[in-house]
């Protein structure tokens, strides 16, 4: 059915960089979620002198920020949302039925909050905000959620082109998965990574309500829903991860090594990425 083979391509960003880029990656064991200990001042604030944030450098970590996402440390969460959207595929329907133009206002409200023209005015006003700002903690939070949020609408947009399942109302082939609720849990994710809990739980709340109030508003299934939410949670993780660590002064390289498989027979060839 092709809804559920849809959900595949969720398996295969995670999935297709395990293994030759599992020497390479660092692990998530920062204070607060996504941010290296080492980065952070005596006072809480967040040290910037690595240069990873720059107007320059933007463009470059919009292209890192899209192969984070095949990093080893995504392949959980990516795996984790993949089965539940897959699972929730079968009450589709069932869930459309339930909660269909039920709560109009709420459906409103969602389209409203998570659409582009909201989002992107808010992040592009943060951003501004933040380089105006005396808090370094601030300043690096609001460019990564502009970041992360480039990076997924790359992604949703490429996913909604590929994949073209059609909206439970008709209205075009572009349902999976959910842009308004992968760009809301983007700036959730980031939020959660530099604040913590006590802003990252709020945050996460509204965005799940917007992905919500798409299956009342007969916009997208749960399935896309829940995609969504996995591709935002991934990217905005794997964003403020990648610009609080130190940069690792090597630039990208790619290794052709000979292999063999299990038993040591026949004979081909192995690549890997370091970045």
């Amino acid at each position: 059915m092709r809804p559920v083979r849809c959900l595949g391509w969720i398996v295969v960003i995670g999935a297709t960089g395990t293994a030759p880029l599992a020497a390479q990656t660092t692990s998530f064991d920062p204070p607060r979620p996504g941010i290296d200990a080492s980065r952070f001042l005596p006072d809480g604030s967040f040290a910037e002198g690595d240069g990873h944030r720059t107007l320059a450098a933007f463009p470059k970590n919009v292209g890192r920020g899209l192969v984070s996402v095949f990093r080893t440390n995504n392949v959980a969460p990516l795996l984790v949302g993949a089965s539940l959207a897959g699972s929730s595929n079968f009450f589709d329907e069932r869930a459309q039925g339930a909660f269909g133009g039920k709560a109009p206002g709420f459906g409103s409200m969602g389209q409203s909050a998570g659409s582009a023209k909201v989002v992107i005015p808010f992040t592009v006003g943060l951003f501004v905000a933040g380089r105006a700002s005396s808090s370094s903690r601030f300043r690096a939070a609001t460019y990564d959620m502009a970041e992360a949020l480039a990076v997924t609408s790359i992604y949703t947009a490429g996913l909604k082109y590929t994949v073209q399942r059609t909206r439970p109302d008709g209205s075009d082939r572009l349902s999976f998965p959910s842009g308004h609720t992968a760009h809301t849990f983007t700036l959730a994710s980031v939020a959660n990574a530099h604040y913590g809990p006590k802003v990252g739980v709020p945050a996460f709340a509204l965005a799940a309500a917007v992905g919500l109030s798409r299956v009342e508003r007969g916009k997208h299934n749960v399935s896309d829903v829940l995609a969504g939410a996995t591709l935002g949670f991934v990217i905005g993780r794997s964003v403020a991860h990648d610009n609080g660590v130190a940069p690792r002064g090597r630039s990208t390289r790619f290794a052709l090594t000979p292999s063999t498989d299990a038993r040591g027979a026949g004979m081909g060839a192995g690549v890997s990425v370091s970045w």
